[in-house]
């Protein structure tokens, strides 16, 4: 197993791709720390894991927009564990909302206070962790496709995953003479509850615009992030891991492309 005894924090780890992360590093001989914004949803991924037949783990909840919740949070998995190992920032805020122009200054800042300061605050605290220990440890940023192709009614969190694409370069500089490795998977379309309101008709549009025709599972995610985890990438730090299906290497949808 690729990460036995190793302390995990996945950040946003109670539903959709987080708890697909912990579930994987779990399996992995992972002793995982499944993380949620409320006890309610972090109870909600407890129950889903059990479900399945995970049991290594512990669970904690936390605002990581608030750096208080962040501190508290760090100081049990100090106690708990004494260590952290790996780092994944999953946690987001999808800021699904208004056009720009119609855009409330509050839903912008919530966003960016959830997405940019939460996991700068979170990926502090747990880089001082990091430095007490001989194998200093790595952390994976999720971000996305989209901060690179933006689209519509999306600015705060566009925003929010350019600025995730920075931060990671920008970490994985500064804590590389630790011994400290950052890097980021960006996803595409993801296979999560969020599409069980879509019709046939938008599912079937959307494939269109991937080269492999289909959304990535959150299977899909979760391996990329623990490939970076991996001794696999020991040499690998600052880069942005694209898991879209090739969108990004696309200009122009087959329908549309004549």
């Amino acid at each position: 197993m690729r990460f036995k005894d190793k302390v995990v924090l996945v950040t946003g780890s109670s539903h959709n791709t987080g708890l697909e992360i912990a579930s994987l590093f779990i399996k992995e001989g992972a002793r995982v720390i499944v993380h949620g914004s409320t006890n309610e949803t972090v109870q909600e991924g407890v129950e889903k894991l059990k479900s399945i037949g995970m049991k290594n783990f512990k669970s904690v909840s936390a605002d990581i927009s608030d750096i208080d919740q962040v501190r508290r949070m760090f100081l049990l998995i100090k106690n708990e564990f004494g260590r952290l190992d790996i780092l994944v920032n999953n946690a987001c805020n999808q800021g699904i909302g208004e056009s720009f122009e119609n855009m409330d200054f509050s839903f912008f800042q919530h966003v960016i206070n959830v997405n940019v300061m939460g996991t700068f605050m979170v990926s502090q605290q747990a880089v001082k962790l990091m430095m007490t220990q001989k194998s200093k440890g790595v952390i994976v940023n999720l971000g996305s496709n989209i901060s690179t192709r933006a689209i519509h009614n999306r600015t705060a969190y566009i925003t929010s995953k350019g600025a995730i694409d920075a931060l990671t370069k920008s970490m994985a500089t500064d804590l590389g003479p630790f011994g400290i490795r950052v890097n980021m998977v960006a996803p595409g379309y993801i296979f999560t509850n969020r599409w069980d309101v879509l019709s046939e008709e938008i599912k079937i549009r959307r494939r269109k615009n991937v080269p492999l025709g289909k959304e990535a599972k959150g299977k899909d995610i979760a391996e990329a992030v623990a490939f970076l985890a991996s001794d696999c990438a020991s040499a690998i730090s600052g880069v942005r891991l694209l898991v879209d299906g090739g969108i990004s290497a696309q200009h122009l949808p087959v329908d549309v492309d004549f």
